[in-house]
């Protein structure tokens, strides 16, 4: 009874996985089986048939015509490596200094900034937006990077309490042979460090990739238009013409999809530690 009981359970639980999976894919099978219908295999074809016959109609329409498609995906690309770098190593440098350096009133300005993380982001868009308009970066590429460049509170709490897991035996070594704070932090904290710094590199490069408000909010033409805004636009750009449009959908997840294949281990810990948020 015992081990029935337990097959029970356990073929419940995959039952309940293999749900929820489906739930999950079925959405993204969807968009892909879409993007290679014409307008009228869509209207016809049940949603999750195979098209027949394969098309790229919708990707020639996509980057031929005015949606300025490809565009948006340079500048997608673009504004993500160079918020992805600069965030990357200001994190890095202030969470050393947090938790190596001393200097007054460490503490209370660490725990100070970290209950930054408390303000909901889209308090932020109205400020953040009258400074880009009184520095003159509306609808610019600076003005699209700088608020999001200069490290972030979730970023640096996390590096700060890995690198204070780092033995300080170490640290007082590499200083006893004559290396200088930034030589420490180069050349001994940041290559102990590899596995969670991967990890807040995919953070930030999804959550890059995957933005929407700042973007729509600071651009107003199709010149640092994102993929995001891009791909919201068609939908009244062409009318409700659901081919296009699953078609960005499909090719904006795809450097998505890449970096899970590529960095699967890396991805599921960035999920443990993050949850997404």
């Amino acid at each position: 009874m015992r081990s029935t009981s337990r097959v029970l359970r356990t073929a419940a639980i995959y039952v309940v996985l293999l749900a929820g999976a489906v739930i999950t894919l079925a959405p993204f099978l969807l968009s892909a089986m879409t993007a290679f219908k014409t307008p009228q295999q869509f209207a016809q074809q049940p949603a999750l048939a195979a098209p027949d016959p394969w098309t790229v109609e919708n990707i020639v329409t996509l980057f031929a015509g005015p949606a300025g498609f490809g565009r948006a995906l340079g500048v997608t690309v673009l504004m993500a490596a160079f918020i992805l770098v600069f965030q990357i190593v200001f994190s890095i440098m202030a969470a050393y200094a947090f938790a190596r350096v001393d200097f007054p009133g460490r503490e209370a300005l660490f725990w100070v900034y970290l209950a930054t993380l408390m303000v909901p982001a889209v308090v932020l868009v109205v400020p953040l937006y009258l400074m880009m308009v009184q520095l003159g970066l509306r609808d610019t590429f600076w003005g699209l990077v700088l608020p999001f460049s200069f490290g972030s509170p979730y970023a640096i709490f996390l590096l700060r309490e890995y690198f204070r897991g780092i033995p300080q035996d170490l640290v007082d070594a590499a200083r006893l042979d004559g290396a200088s704070t930034l030589d420490i932090l180069v050349e001994v904290v940041v290559p102990l460090s590899r596995p969670i710094i991967a990890t807040l590199v995919l953070i930030t490069a999804v959550s890059q990739w995957n933005s929407f408000l700042w973007p729509l909010v600071i651009t107003s033409g199709d010149t640092w238009r994102v993929t995001t805004v891009a791909t919201a636009s068609l939908q009244s750009q062409y009318n409700g013409n659901w081919t296009v449009v699953m078609t960005a959908t499909t090719l904006a997840i795809v450097p998505l999809v890449v970096l899970f294949l590529v960095f699967p281990k890396h991805l599921v810990r960035s999920i443990t530690i993050s949850g997404f948020r």
